[in-house]
């Protein structure tokens, strides 16, 4: 049986989000225009504004699962 993938835009903000905790810069967004791209921002700004609350590591993580 084969493995369903997962949905692009929703792994696109999960990508985003964990690159705004880890502090990186919003312009290694991999996607050049479209709904990924915007998905990959959002993800990239939540993700952003959790690492400067303090929420890193598993807080962090914990966080993403709820939004």
């Amino acid at each position: 049986m084969k493995r369903q993938k997962r949905d692009p835009i929703q792994r696109a903000y999960h990508r985003g989000y964990l690159s705004g905790l880890d502090g990186r810069s919003h312009d290694i967004c991999p996607h050049n225009a479209g709904p990924c791209r915007d998905e990959w921002l959002k993800g990239w700004n939540e993700g952003w504004q959790d690492q400067r609350a303090g929420l890193t590591g598993v807080a962090g993580l914990q966080n993403m699962v709820t939004h």
